[in-house]
């Protein structure tokens, strides 16, 4: 007798004209007779503010409450979506799906228009699982604990207008450099096309092992981002004249006291993210990103 396939759903808010394919979604799991686990606050959603019923089997508000024998966890939404989805899965192993009706999408990348294609290929397990390696962050004033884990990245930003911070950096206890910044970024292979992209960082493949640091608007002429093993340790201890410094992981942020100390390392676990066989990463940074987007091509 074949196992019956188990699917948490989570979201937090769609648009109207997302609501077809969200309909789709349903109908194509209680087709398949999958059983529908849903995650409570975006179930109330649906139903309060667009007349929508999921009808889940149960629901789930919080990783406890997250059945570790889901075969999938759908994302429905953008990129953020996916990186709030990451902290109910944690280390569950339980393959996250990313179903896109936000903006860009390189975490939530099956788009409306292939919906039910990529459902049917999933059904059919024609499909991959990428395993994207985390951080974990941890500060000298204890924030950060009850999830200190990042898919994209840890960042360190000046909270005010004016001054510039200073960020000492080491890498396995060893110097670095002093960056007079606005603050610093570290990395995953997995969020050097977030942040770090847009302050000038390089784009590294998922699978690279590897972090870049990269300073956020520097006072030098000389610095530039730097790549490292996701196997280092970084430390960066904060100095500036003003009070309060801004730090976030994956855009969970915090004000912290100037002053403030940091190690950055790899998680001890890995999210496992489904991607359809036709679909990689260089497809990904062509289509989305117009990587070498040359009309003689």
């Amino acid at each position: 007798m074949c196992k019956k396939i188990k699917v948490a759903v989570f979201g937090k808010t769609v648009e109207e004209h997302f609501l077809k394919e969200l309909e789709s979604i349903s109908a194509f799991l209680r087709e398949k007779n999958v059983e529908v686990v849903g995650y409570g606050p975006f179930c109330e959603y649906l139903k309060n503010e667009k007349g929508r019923d999921l009808l889940p089997d149960k629901v789930f508000s919080s990783p406890s409450e997250l059945d570790e024998d889901c075969d999938f966890f759908f994302s429905i939404g953008g990129d953020g979506t996916f990186l709030d989805g990451v902290a109910l899965v944690r280390n569950s192993g339980i393959p996250m799906v990313g179903i896109n009706h936000g903006r860009l999408g390189f975490l939530a990348d099956i788009p409306k228009e292939e919906l039910e294609t990529a459902l049917a290929a999933i059904k059919k397990g024609d499909y991959r699982i990428e395993e994207r390696s985390l951080l974990r962050v941890k500060s000298s004033s204890g924030c950060f604990n009850t999830f200190p884990f990042g898919l994209n990245d840890f960042t360190v930003h000046k909270q005010d207008s004016s001054q510039v911070i200073q960020v000492e950096t080491y890498v396995d206890d060893e110097f670095l450099s002093t960056f007079w910044s606005d603050g610093l970024i570290v990395s995953t292979a997995t969020g050097s096309t977030a942040y770090s992209l847009s302050v000038g960082g390089p784009v590294i493949a998922p699978n690279a092992g590897s972090f870049v640091i990269n300073a956020i608007a520097p006072h030098h002429l000389t610095v530039r981002p730097l790549v490292v093993s996701e196997n280092s340790k970084i430390r960066l201890k904060v100095r500036g004249r003003g009070e309060r410094i801004m730090a976030s992981v994956d855009a969970r942020c915090i004000p912290m006291d100037i002053g403030t100390e940091f190690e950055i390392e790899k998680a001890p676990f890995v999210i496992k993210v489904l991607k359809l066989k036709d679909v990689t990463f260089y497809d990904t940074l062509r289509n989305k990103l117009m990587w070498g987007a040359d009309k003689r091509n």
